[in-house]
């Protein structure tokens, strides 16, 4: 691999609604790839709204832990496997997802907004008849929503997520142009010692940039933050460690000279 970058901390296996691969060739492909390690963070999005395609968010915990453990023992000699999950935030969830940190030793936790007041962006019915950068701005203020209530997680995934499915995308997009609530979202992160991800998805959806995009970064590092992961937001195999040559040129360009991982919810910094 022509990367600095030898973990990929945002990876679904079939235990992901969204997801057909089994977890086991996902990791296959990980060592193939050259990886020192990776971290599964399996969707768990409960008050998932209803779907054209009736898609369920539901997570069976106990086997995917229990499974995951298995091959993490199977592989032990070759690659690390760790032990996360992706919350959809929503504020009513808290106590739920409180618990579950409780009750499950996850190495790393991202809390990420996919449904904004009931509504997912990924399906077009969120932007009709609606103003694109009205619906932009709700989605990064339903963020901060999430954290007035939301502390204990250890990144927030994919901060400009719904540029990916705007009807055009990041065409019309910028960090200036949201610039009063993105800081305010980079302030608080900080302020509460949650970091953000470099989540490289954004390339494989076409937009030519990370989410969040390299100005957010840069902006995020300019205030103070310090805890970046690196993730892939991989469904697939094909899509392990996509475009991590460029995640480390941005992390180096924003000044950063480390990335993170977590393990046991405790954060450690790699040198690129």
């Amino acid at each position: 691999m022509e990367n600095r970058i030898l973990w990929d901390c945002h990876m679904h296996s079939s235990f992901s609604a969204d997801s057909k691969t089994d977890m086991e060739i996902m990791i296959q492909k990980a060592i193939a790839r050259g990886l020192k390690g990776v971290c599964f963070t399996e969707h768990l999005d409960p008050d998932y709204p209803p779907t054209p395609d009736n898609q369920l968010f539901h997570l069976d915990l106990s086997a995917y832990r229990s499974r995951l453990s298995e091959l993490k023992e199977k592989y032990r000699n070759h690659i690390s496997v760790n032990f996360g999950i992706e919350y959809g935030l929503q504020p009513h969830l808290k106590q739920r997802f409180d618990q579950e940190m409780n009750l499950y030793p996850f190495d790393f936790v991202i809390g990420s907004s996919h449904v904004v007041h009931g509504c997912d962006p990924y399906y077009g019915e969120f932007f009709k008849n609606r103003r694109e950068a009205d619906c932009y701005r709700e989605y990064f203020e339903s963020i901060l929503e999430n954290l007035r209530v939301f502390s204990d997680i250890d990144v927030y995934g994919h901060i400009d997520y719904i540029v990916r499915y705007g009807p055009n995308q990041n065409r019309d997009y910028s960090y200036e142009s949201y610039q009063d609530v993105l800081d305010e979202i980079l302030r608080t992160l900080i302020k509460k010692n949650t970091g953000i991800e470099i989540n490289t998805g954004g390339y494989h959806y076409g937009l030519g940039e990370p989410n969040p995009c390299t100005a957010v970064i840069r902006r995020y590092r300019e205030l103070g933050g310090e805890v970046i992961t690196i993730g892939a937001d991989a469904h697939s195999p094909d899509k392990i460690a996509f475009a991590f040559d460029k995640a480390a040129e941005i992390l180096k360009d924003c000044g950063f000279r480390y990335y993170t991982i977590f393990k046991g919810r405790k954060p450690e910094f790699i040198r690129l």
